[in-house]
């Protein structure tokens, strides 16, 4: 991948964290930690690889994309509406009463969102059935799924990775957002999913590990899934919770709380500033 192609996903990325900050400082209240992860990879994805069209949300042969971890919506808000999918001044209505973008994606309200998730593990089974559907009637979309790591505690899960493999799934890739933080804690203190590479193997899976900030391997990853054949792929991405934010960076207490007025504001001036920096350079 072209570095000036990386510089131009990285202000994605950028205005993606941006726009999830606003919709929660908006709503005071919604999950910030957990959206600025995966911020990285909805950049690649809605930006570098899916086949869709905002001006089409519904088309046939368009890819499918399901945030498994559902309560991360302002992300995926952000990078809809980065993308064109409805106007970027409604993320300030996360939330609100009568606002189509609730707390949790809404495939009947939301253009652009393919499943209605929250319950964790639900988003993951769903994908799984979209890649069957598409193997059964010869369609040629790809379905990408975005998972969290404390979700990975649901055995609905792993019954899901078992038919994924079973039914032999190669249109299908998920990306688990390994930022090691759940809402009760460290995942390896709340339960010990880890270690996910050996399990999604022990599974039937492709899998690859991969820092889940870095564009390079995340199009290097997204190249060998769509190249290997017969299996779902797994990508296990290493992540920081709350990417971007000093103060929230790595900490356990930013996964469903909303900053002050004060803490938006430094927050805002964290990321713009990396945003200027990614201009000027």
């Amino acid at each position: 991948m072209e570095q000036a192609r990386i510089k131009e996903l990285k202000k994605i990325s950028a205005d993606i964290k941006l726009g999830a900050l606003e919709a929660v400082y908006s709503a005071n209240s919604g999950h910030p930690g957990g959206s600025l992860s995966i911020s990285d990879i909805l950049a690649y994805l809605y930006f570098e690889e899916m086949n869709i069209d905002p001006g089409n949300p519904k088309k046939a042969d368009r890819d499918r994309f399901v945030l498994s971890k559902g309560h991360t919506a302002p992300a995926l808000y952000a990078a809809l509406a980065e993308k064109g999918f409805f106007p970027r001044e409604d993320l300030k209505t996360f939330r609100q009463v009568d606002s189509y973008l609730q707390g949790h994606p809404d495939m009947k309200g939301v253009p652009g969102v393919d499943m209605t998730t929250g319950s964790l593990g639900l988003g993951f089974s769903a994908a799984c059935g979209m890649a069957l559907s598409a193997k059964v009637f010869g369609d040629k979309y790809r379905v990408w799924a975005v998972l969290g790591d404390g979700e990975a505690e649901e055995g609905q899960v792993w019954e899901a990775a078992m038919f994924a493999s079973h039914k032999k799934l190669d249109n299908l890739c998920i990306f688990l957002d390994y930022n090691g933080l759940q809402i009760d804690g460290p995942i390896d203190e709340v339960n010990g999913p880890a270690p996910f590479d050996t399990k999604f193997e022990s599974f039937g899976w492709n899998v690859q590990v991969i820092d889940g900030h870095d564009f390079e391997q995340i199009d290097s990853a997204v190249k060998a899934a769509k190249s290997c054949k017969g299996k779902p792929t797994a990508i296990i991405c290493n992540t920081v919770k709350g990417r971007g934010v000093s103060f929230m960076e790595n900490s356990v207490g930013w996964h469903g709380k909303a900053p002050n007025d004060e803490q938006y504001a430094q927050a805002m001036e964290d990321l713009e500033k990396v945003g200027e920096a990614l201009c000027q350079k």
